[in-house]
């Protein structure tokens, strides 16, 4: 990113041309859009994939599947507003976090630190799963979601499903007699689904017709890719990037490395209501106890389909886009807007943090480099111009 790409007064009406689409990322063929996939029928693996992706009998409760907190019809994601999905047995258990969108996780890579130190990749809030279909295994062994006894057990459940035969064709008829095998098989089949589907990856949003040049921003919306791009406003693009790379692929709105924002409590998680409870993200991995700098760092999401979220940040904290995006250009300028007071009436900043980590918070990029008293970064209706922009993030645009 650079250049007038990143400065709002060069972002009006007059500028959705030739030009400026080509120095921003747009003005896109098909040849550079390498990313996006042709439309194919899936191989047997991810065939079998898509249905253990969606059988509910692979649960302890016979009421979850991978679908249920991944709902093709919101990007793979929730679609409700609970802070974090309910489980277990008896489907009564909370999870721990929120469950994120799926789509366009076939682009991350294993979790590594990056030249710099900057912790980068991995799957899940904290990067412990280091594919797809590592991240695909864990919920069905997790009390709180899927919540089989073992390996066994959710082994015993697909030698029932509908399309034990089909499974057993692909990966040999012996593949459920052993477990290990069987579940292994099994997980590589849903990342093989997510890989191949087009679904998960369709980049089929209004801001990707921008870039292709097929068609033209509001001025609302381009008022908002400014501020979204602008390092002295917004400065979105740090982490999430929104201009094509150098080899014509679209933006994906990550780049998939961490950061502690402090964000606020959430009290309807119920774990909270022990004071001692805190959730740490990144140090909390064995490998990376030590590192207690990386206290309180949680995975930067893509901000594909954000507008179609209902909650948000690790521990959905915020119901609407409106108010996550004002929490971050307010977070230091009205704190007390979202933190609570301490008996001497002082404000508790970062209050889900323990004060040993609250040094780790993000207070130096903009927009978090402010003090009581300061201006925010962006004002209410310049707010509103960047969630504007973000819907354009939506997929599925049809031109109207």
């Amino acid at each position: 990113m650079g250049g007038t790409c990143h400065d709002p007064m060069t972002w009006t009406v007059a500028l959705v041309s030739a030009m400026a689409l080509s120095a921003c990322g747009g003005g896109g063929n098909t040849a550079q859009e390498a990313s996006v996939p042709a439309v194919q029928p899936l191989s047997a693996q991810a065939a079998l994939g898509e249905k253990i992706f969606n059988d509910v009998t692979l649960s302890g409760s016979g009421r979850q599947s991978c679908a249920s907190c991944h709902d093709a019809s919101q990007a793979h994601a929730p679609a409700n507003s609970l802070a974090v999905q309910l489980g277990g047995v008896l489907m009564d258990q909370q999870g721990r976090r929120t469950a994120p969108s799926i789509n366009y996780l076939s682009f991350n890579t294993p979790f590594f630190f990056a030249a710099d130190g900057t912790p980068t990749g991995g799957f899940f809030w904290d990067g412990r799963a280091a594919t797809m279909q590592h991240q695909a295994a864990a919920p069905f062994v997790n009390a709180f979601e899927m919540a089989n006894a073992d390996v066994a057990a959710v082994v015993a459940r697909l030698a029932k499903a509908s399309y034990a035969a089909e499974f057993k064709r692909v990966f040999g008829d012996d593949i459920l007699s052993r477990p290990d095998d069987a579940m292994d098989r099994m997980t590589l089949a849903l990342a093989q689904y997510q890989k191949e589907d087009g679904d998960f990856r369709p980049f089929s949003s209004k801001y990707d017709e921008f870039l292709r040049g097929k068609t033209a921003l509001s001025e609302q919306e381009l008022r908002g890719l400014a501020l979204f791009n602008s390092p002295g406003k917004g400065n979105c693009q740090a982490c999430h990037p929104s201009a094509k790379s150098a080899d014509g692929s679209f933006p994906l709105f990550t780049d998939f490395s961490y950061d502690n924002l402090g964000v606020p409590r959430n009290p309807v998680i119920q774990r909270n209501a022990d004071p001692a409870y805190f959730d740490l993200g990144l140090c909390e991995r064995a490998e990376l106890v030590s590192r207690t700098d990386l206290c309180g760092a949680f995975k930067v999401p893509s901000l594909r389909n954000v507008a179609k979220r209902q909650a948000f940040f690790h521990n959905g904290r915020f119901t609407t886009l409106k108010e996550a995006l004002t929490f971050y250009v307010q977070r230091d300028t009205n704190p007390e807007k979202w933190y609570p007071r301490n008996a001497d009436g002082s404000v508790r900043k970062f209050d889900d943090l323990p004060a040993a980590f609250k040094g780790n918070v993000n207070t130096t990029e903009v927009p978090y480099d402010r003090k009581p008293g300061d201006a925010p970064a962006l004002t209410d209706a310049e707010i509103d111009d960047v969630v504007a922009f973000l819907r354009t993030l939506n997929d599925g645009y049809v031109a109207r």
